[in-house]
């Protein structure tokens, strides 16, 4: 009896850890999912915003440098750079979205229309935590000008020390 007791326990035990295991996968699945939908979602969002783009008049930017090297950083420090963006030509400029080439960029930008010979900006911040030696990283600046998008790159050899 007590040998059958034990025994119960044992497959109820294993019975319970596999159906939290089945549930644990069904969870990874449910969040994979939603997390390829906001993709998705974030993705239709930037191609709303370039479609406007293309309907706004065209004008003209010069951008302060488009490559910068930030040299030697640690592993683990977080950079930024910011480029300046002139508006050379006679209309408005509006930068709708900036799309860094990887998730280790977070840019950050000038949202309000840049007026004519007016100024703006474009900040990439780079975490390296995850990173060794030379890396190369661009974003994709997204205008109402004929060469959109922008391409702005960077490079910092990442040590370990």
């Amino acid at each position: 009896m007590k040998r059958t007791s034990h025994l119960l326990i044992f497959l109820l035990s294993v019975l319970t850890f596999t159906a939290c295991k089945k549930q644990d996968k069904n969870q990874v699945f449910k969040n994979k999912i939603d997390s390829d939908q906001n993709s998705v979602a974030v993705h239709n969002q930037d191609e709303d915003a370039m479609a406007e783009d293309k309907k706004l008049p065209l004008t003209s930017l010069a951008v302060s440098e488009s490559d910068f090297n930030f040299g030697n950083i640690k592993k683990g420090s977080h950079v930024e750079h910011t480029y300046v963006i002139t508006n050379t030509g006679d209309q408005p400029l509006i930068i709708s979205t900036v799309r860094p080439g990887c998730g280790c960029t977070v840019p950050d930008y000038t949202k309000a229309p840049i007026l004519p010979k007016q100024k703006g900006k474009v900040t990439l911040k780079f975490d390296s935590s995850a990173f060794e030696g030379l890396q190369n990283k661009y974003a994709e600046v997204y205008t109402n000008t004929e060469k959109s998008p922008v391409v702005l790159t960077f490079t910092a050899n990442v040590q370990v020390k």
